[in-house]
């Protein structure tokens, strides 16, 4: 709904020369481009047609915001194919929306029967069925859709239905509203599960968020009427325009309107991170984003599947390490071990015990009690059965007491003593680890001394590439050893062990050259073993360049190598170990990729196109990459970007800007024209697939698996939504509520210049950062891609590097094609 509704000009007409009443009687009738207006002007119901659809529906939106503002949908899962319908108020009294043929669509289905009822819209956005006598039959705050107002009551057997798209209010997969079991909490749910919730009701603010602030005179507050408790939401400025809603794709979203800036701008959006989805972590475990590894078992816990833990799926959570002492009839006492800043788990029972020494006695006396809590404004909270969806938050939460067998109470007290001892260990170990490579490198310099000659590759045949890599350290395969001290030299037998002998348990995948494992060493550094298959196309010479290459850069947005093995066939690379494994096992699925938000998926681009950067101008080395594609980023602990995989890389010297070859090296879908048709490669071969890199970012989808569908692949399709002037919708649902429009537009802008068909109408990997990081450079229009390599040398490079893009006095200008 970003670009708004297309509402009638009649519609506009009569807001502007204030005509509209607001009210509709019993007889009277409502065409399409007729409108009712609010008394104060804050609310319009009329007939529309959401963002690109021609379907008509009848709805209230904001009549001052144009901009994604429908709010109540009346006939949401019958729609209208032309503008012949009609609104009106039938005999009986009820409201109704009829096509031109008078199907009925919809109706308020009033059971009293009243031959003098009116319809108003209210201030407030409500609409109103009142007879005769001023009494409410119907209002359309009591059937909601997907949007929550101020002033508006939430029932506890009430909910919100996402529609299923910006383009189709029906209902779609996700619901929101308020579960009354124990205290009440705000649940999100997919269909009859839970995606997300608020935490417990204290009275005062939802425990579960913990950035919400606690407020007498505004913000929520439950009520009762008569046995039904209710929620409603008071704006802390009765001006502000404020609304809640449950999006498309499952987030519920708090938004203020900015009348300076004309857009909604966000107050919360949950879930908010990964931590935030339902008990990502499973029974018995908490969630901590700040943890490199972010789901651990609670103290006295242990995971249920190791194997399945190791490799962080962590859906079946963990199990008790020692069984309680009152289910073994043990004389001893079970404890509690107390847990600050945690969101509380769900399903808890409240009990009305005043003081928190009787809710803790109330647990003991229960050998099915888990736990308990005793929260301000809740009393006592116990827990029966599993512990599900915790979350440990940095600040807020509440303190949990799990109880745990008398013998796992000691154990924490006993694991500090055996981490104190093991700093001490690790510390001598360290300063041996420094001596012993001092002493390493000195005899690896008097060995240096002693070699007479380089080994240098054998010539390659006509055509194929070669690599200078002289300086880079020397490579003896027959001798079995790396001389120079950027690298180090591991045997097969001590690789075989880190690897588990190199078992499937272990695998991390399958990469071009061969498949990669997961390692340990004997010091307890984690790695990623990269075996080369002796039937891969990576010979000596390849696996020679990536070794060499790679030892030379050292760069953020670089992985890292930590050494090589080579023994008789073995060809063997240790890098660090990528936790989250590459770009795409989280991009390219769709239960994953919803943990990409757009401000890591931007921190992504970014830290790719420095990573370009530095190959390209900053390094040592000039460097092409020649094979940059999702599979080939992979991401730390925190999500950072790390360009891996250099087999393919190619050194340039001081002067070279492009180079020739027959041997064409690379994935098709990210190779520029020039390149997979003529062999011609260069820095802006890498910006191409950059350009293709950034369309699957924002997107979400792959450019391989794009070619089964109607277009022809990820560009084709981003250029036809740009030429529509529709270029918000490459945007991936998952994150396009929550996206920032203009950075998203400013990408997909950039990537359609990046992927120009002629290297010259690129722009150079400096000026992408360039343009990626400073809003007011006015971006040229990108031209019509036509998939062919058509490379004229008499054009100018419009990119030329000493053009000033000085960013004075340039306003900022991204001009969308139609």
């Amino acid at each position: 709904m970003a670009s708004g509704l297309i509402i009638s000009h009649w519609c506009i007409f009569l807001f502007i020369i204030s005509c509209a009443a607001n009210k509709i009687r019993q007889g009277e009738i409502l065409r399409d481009g007729d409108t009712i207006i609010s008394p104060k002007r804050n609310f319009i119901l009329g007939f529309f047609s959401p963002k690109s659809s021609n379907q008509r529906f009848l709805g209230i939106w904001y009549a001052d915001v144009q901009v994604d503002s429908v709010v109540w949908v009346a006939n949401r899962d019958k729609p209208i194919s032309d503008k012949n319908g009609i609104f009106t108020i039938e005999k009986n009294g009820n409201l109704v929306v009829k096509n031109g043929r008078g199907d009925l669509l919809w109706s308020t289905n009033v059971t009293v029967a009243t031959m003098n009822s009116t319809g108003s819209l209210m201030d407030n956005g409500n609409l109103v069925i009142v007879n005769g006598n001023n009494r409410a039959l119907w209002q359309s705050f009591q059937h909601p859709t997907d949007t929550f107002l101020p002033e508006m009551r939430v029932y506890m057997d009430g909910a919100f239905r996402s529609w299923t798209s910006e383009s189709d209010p029906s209902p779609g997969r996700y619901s929101l509203g308020v579960n009354p079991h124990g205290s009440p909490q705000i649940v999100i749910w997919i269909g009859p599960n839970r995606r997300w919730r608020s935490g417990y009701w204290d009275g005062l603010l939802f425990t579960g968020v913990p950035n919400m602030k606690a407020a007498y005179l505004h913000g929520f507050k439950l009520y009762i009427d008569g046995n039904r408790p209710y929620f409603t939401y008071t704006a802390a400025d009765a001006s502000d325009l404020v609304r809640f809603h449950i999006s498309p794709t499952g987030y519920e979203l708090q938004q203020r309107w900015d009348k300076d800036k004309e857009q909604w701008t966000m107050i919360h959006s949950h879930p908010s991170d990964g931590c935030d989805l339902y008990n990502l972590c499973g029974n018995f475990a908490k969630c901590d984003v700040t943890n490199s590894q972010k789901c651990n078992c609670l103290d006295g816990f242990v995971p249920k599947n190791w194997g399945h833990w190791n490799v962080r799926t962590w859906s079946e959570g963990c199990v008790r390490r020692t069984e309680l002492e009152c289910r073994r009839n043990n004389t001893l006492r079970d404890g509690f071990l107390e847990i600050e800043r945690i969101k509380l788990p769900d399903f808890a029972d409240t009990v009305e015990i005043q003081n928190i020494d009787e809710c803790k006695s109330k647990c003991l006396e229960n050998c099915s009690c888990t736990a308990y809590a005793f929260v301000s404004g809740i009393n006592c909270m116990l827990w029966s059965g599993d512990l599900v969806d915790l979350q440990q938050f940095k600040e807020g939460g509440n303190t949990l007491y799990i109880r745990l067998a008398h013998s796992e109470l000691g154990k924490k007290h006993r694991t500090m003593k055996i981490v104190l001892i093991s700093i001490l260990v690790d510390g001598a170990c360290v300063v041996f680890m420094v001596v012993l490579l001092l002493c390493k490198y000195k005899t690896k310099r008097r060995a240096s001394k002693r070699i007479n000659h380089m080994v240098t590759s054998e010539p390659m045949r006509s055509g194929e590439f070669s690599m200078d890599v002289s300086g880079a350290g020397d490579l003896n395969v027959e001798g079995h050893q790396v001389i120079g001290s950027e690298l180090t030299f591991f045997s097969f037998s001590g690789v075989a062990a880190a690897t588990s002998n190199f078992s499937n348990e272990n695998k991390l995948g399958h990469g071009g050259f061969g498949p990669v494992y997961k390692g340990k060493l004997q010091c307890g550094v984690e790695i990623a073993v990269k075996r080369l298959s002796r039937k891969s196309g990576q010979g000596v010479e390849e696996f020679k360049n990536e070794i060499m290459l790679i030892a030379k850069l050292q760069h953020r947005n670089l992985v890292r190598l930590l050494g090589c093995c080579i023994e008789g066939e073995e060809k063997i690379l240790l890098y660090e170990y990528m936790p989250n494994r590459s770009l795409d096992s989280f991009l390219f699925d769709l239960v994953k990729q919803v943990q990409l938000n757009w401000r890591k998926r931007f921190n992504i681009i970014e830290g790719i196109a420095r990573g370009l950067l530095y190959l390209h101008r900053d390094s040592r080395l000039r460097i092409i990459h020649r094979d940059l594609k999702a599979s080939n980023i992979l991401l730390d602990e925190e999500m950072n970007p790390k360009i891996s995989d250099f087999g393919m890389a190619r050194i340039f010297g001081g002067n070279q800007n492009e180079a020739n070859t027959n041997r064409v090296v690379g994935t098709y879908g990210y190779m520029a024209p020039e390149y997979a048709m003529e062999g011609l490669f260069s820095g802006k071969s890498d910006v191409y697939s950059f350009g293709v890199l950034l369309l699957e970012i924002i997107c979400g989808r792959s450019n391989i698996r794009f070619r089964s569908d109607e277009h022809s692949g990820i560009i084709g399709y981003a250029w036809e939504k740009w030429d529509e002037g529709r270029p918000m919708d490459l945007v991936d649902r998952s994150i396009w509520d929550e996206c920032q429009h203009d950075e998203a537009l400013r990408c997909i802008h950039l990537a359609l210049i990046c992927v120009q068909d002629m290297a010259v109408h690129r722009p150079s990997i400096s000026n992408v950062v360039l343009m990626l990081e400073t809003d007011n450079i006015r971006l040229p229009l990108p031209r019509k891609p036509t998939y062919t390599s058509m490379r004229k040398y008499e054009d100018a490079d419009i990119w030329n590097e000493k053009e000033d893009f000085s960013s004075n006095n340039v306003t900022i200008s991204v001009v969308v094609g139609r």
